[in-house]
C-alpha cells in the first residue's frame, strides 16, 4: 500500500492509498481531487467518506464526471444519512442521454449508522441514477470491507455530526522480488494480484498460476516455484485516518482502539494546545491531543493534517506540537479516553 495525502495539510483533506501492481486505489475523503490524474481516479475502487461536510465531499463531483459512461462500478461508504446525500448530489443534475451511453456506472452507497446497522443503495447510469436495491445488513466490528489483501474498517466519530475514522490493512504483506521474477523468465504485470492473493489464502504448492512472460508470452508455474523464487512474505501494513474529530473526552478511545498498532497515522492536528477551548467548541482536535492520541494507540509515525488556516505561515508550529506529544515531549496526562 502506497499512501499519500492529495493535497497540503492545510488544504482539503484527503488520502490516497495506491496498490502496487494491482492497478487499484481507495479514497479516504472527496474533497478537492483536482491533484489526482483522471487515471488514477478510474482505478478507485472504494471511496470512504468520512461526513458531508463540503471539504470532505465536494471531490464526488469530479470522481462522477471522470467515471461516467465507463463501464465501472464504485462503492461508497459514510456515515448515517449518507445515501440520502448522495441521491441529493446525483439528482442536481440532468440525465436523460445518461441511459443511452454504451456502458452502464454503478455507484453502489453505503452508510454505517452507530448501533453497527448499515443500509446501501445502487444507482445505475442507465437508469438515470434512479435510487434502487435498498437493503439494511449488519456491520460486525465496523468492518467495512474485507477481501483476501487488504480490510478497511470504521469507527462512528462525534464531530457535531457522525463521523467515520477509518483503517486500512492487510492480513499480510506478500512482496514480490522483480530480481527473481527475471531470473524466471517473467515479467511484471496484473497477474500479480492473482498470485499474492494465492498466498494470501494459503493455497498450495502445486497450484497452478498463470504468469506472464516479456513480450506478451504467457507461462504456467506452480505457486511453490514461485514462493521459492520471487517471493516473501512478511506481517501486513496498517494505515489509520483520523479527521474531524471532536475532543478526546468524546472521541479518544474510539481513535486509540482504531488505530492501535498501525504503522502511519494520519490526524488531524487543526489547533494549537494554546487554542483548546476553540477547538473544543468547534468540535476539532489539538495538535498535542493528536499527539497523545497517536502514543497512546502505539502506532509507528503520525502524519498530521487538516491544519485550521487561523495558523497560515504557522503550519511548522502545528506539526512540531503533535510530534512533540507523539514522542513525550509535552508536559501533562495523555488524553483521558471515553469512559
Amino acid at each position: 500500500m502506497h499512501p499519500r495525502l492529495i493535497n497540503p495539510p492545510d488544504e482539503d483533506p484527503g488520502l490516497l492509498v495506491e496498490f502496487l501492481f494491482e492497478r487499484r486505489a481507495l479514497l479516504f475523503d472527496l474533497g478537492d481531487l483536482a491533484p489526482v490524474p483522471p487515471r488514477t481516479l478510474l482505478r478507485v475502487t472504494h471511496a470512504f467518506v468520512t461526513h458531508a461536510h463540503m471539504d470532505h465531499f465536494a471531490g464526488l463531483d469530479r470522481l462522477l464526471r471522470v467515471c461516467l459512461g465507463r463501464e465501472k462500478a464504485l462503492h461508497l461508504f459514510g456515515p448515517e444519512g449518507f445515501i440520502d446525500r448522495v441521491a441529493g448530489r446525483l439528482a442536481g443534475y440532468t440525465w436523460n442521454l445518461a441511459p443511452g451511453y454504451v456502458h452502464d456506472f454503478v455507484i453502489t452507497a453505503t452508510a454505517l449508522h452507530g448501533d453497527g446497522s448499515a443500509r446501501t443503495a445502487d444507482f445505475h447510469s442507465r437508469r438515470a441514477f434512479s435510487r434502487e436495491a435498498e437493503r439494511e445488513t449488519r456491520v460486525g466490528n465496523g468492518v467495512l470491507l474485507r477481501e483476501d489483501a487488504l480490510t478497511v474498517r470504521a469507527a462512528v466519530l462525534d464531530h457535531g455530526t457522525p463521523c467515520l475514522a477509518l483503517r486500512v490493512e492487510e492480513p499480510a504483506h506478500v512482496n514480490v522480488w522483480k530480481s527473481g521474477l527475471e531470473a524466471l523468465g517473467l515479467s511484471t504485470g496484473p497477474w500479480l494480484r492473482d498470485l499474492k492473493r494465492a498466498v494470501l489464502r494459503g493455497e498450495s504448492d502445486d497450484t497452478a498460476v498463470l504468469a506472464a512472460r516479456p513480450g506478451g508470452g504467457e507461462a504456467v508455474l506452480p505457486l511453490g516455484r514461485l514462493r521459492e523464487g520471487a517471493l516473501s512474505t512478511t506481517p501486513g501494513q496498517a494505515i489509520a485516518y483520523v479527521v474531524d474529530a471532536g475532543p478526546p473526552s468524546r472521541n479518544g478511545e474510539r481513535i486509540v482502539d482504531l488505530a492501535r498498532g498501525a504503522d502511519v497515522l494520519f490526524i488531524e492536528a487543526p489547533f494549537l494546545d494554546v487554542d483548546a477551548e476553540l477547538a473544543a467548541q468547534r468540535n476539532h482536535l489539538t495538535a498535542a491531543q493528536a499527539g497523545r492520541l497517536a502514543a497512546a494507540a502505539g502506532v509507528g509515525r503520525i502524519v498530521p493534517f487538516h491544519f485550521s488556516p487561523r495558523y497560515a505561515g504557522r503550519e511548522g508550529e502545528l506539526a512540531a506540537e503533535a510530534e512533540a506529544a507523539f514522542r513525550g515531549g509535552l508536559v501533562g496526562p495523555p488524553a483521558a479516553p471515553d469512559r
